[in-house]
Formats: C-alpha cells, sequence, structure tokens
C-alpha cells in the first residue's frame, strides 16, 4: 500500500518562500515520477510541477522561475521549494506518484499566501 504523507504548508506573506515536503512509502521506487497539483477554491486542479527518477523536471508557466521540484530518491521524498509567493499561488497543494497503472495522492497540504 503507497501512502503520501505531505507537509511543509501554512500562510505566507507575499513575496515570501516557502517549502513543501512529501514523503512516499510502501514500495515506491526511484523509478516513480512524482510531482504536485494544486486546487484553488473554484479552480480546477493543476500540475504545478513534476520530475521523473532521472531528474528531469516540468513546470506550469505560472510558476517557472519561481518554484523547483527536486527529490531525495533514498529517502523517497518530492520537495517543492516555492518562491516570490503571490496571492494566485493560494491552494491546496497535493503531492502525487505514478505507480504503473495508477496515481497516489497525498492528503493535501494548504498553502495561503497573504498579507
Amino acid at each position: 500500500q503507497v501512502q503520501l504523507v505531505e507537509s511543509g504548508g501554512g500562510l505566507v506573506q507575499p513575496g515570501g518562500p516557502l517549502r513543501l515536503s512529501c514523503a512516499a512509502s510502501g514500495s515506491i521506487f526511484s523509478t516513480n515520477p512524482m510531482g504536485w497539483y494544486r486546487q484553488a477554491p473554484g479552480k480546477q486542479r493543476e500540475l504545478v510541477a513534476r520530475i521523473t527518477s532521472g531528474g528531469s523536471t516540468n513546470y506550469a508557466d505560472s510558476v517557472k522561475g519561481r518554484f523547483t521540484i527536486s527529490r531525495d530518491n533514498a529517502k523517497n521524498t518530492v520537495y517543492l521549494q516555492m518562491n516570490s509567493l503571490n496571492p494566485e499561488d493560494t491552494a491546496v497543494y497535493y503531492c502525487y506518484v505514478f505507480k504503473s497503472p495508477r496515481y497516489y495522492w497525498g492528503q493535501g497540504t494548504q498553502v495561503t499566501v497573504s498579507s
């Protein structure tokens, strides 16, 4: 059974940084792609960033240059470093891992950007 536990969300002022972590357990290997989605109130869930086992990354246009995704394969953990946050980044952030044939999701962590 795969489980994902996220941490690091909270309230941050505009322009500030925040780092999210997501630890995976249960037969997750370094070959499994991982990433982050987010969902703001009244909006659809959107892909924020993803990373392959080899370290290749993709980002949503809205976060390019501000967010960095990384992973520690030894710890089965994926990180999302978020800088220059703005109120439009306010959302619940969900991490995922793809282990064929399905995606597994974390419970979500709230990120609120407000002064």
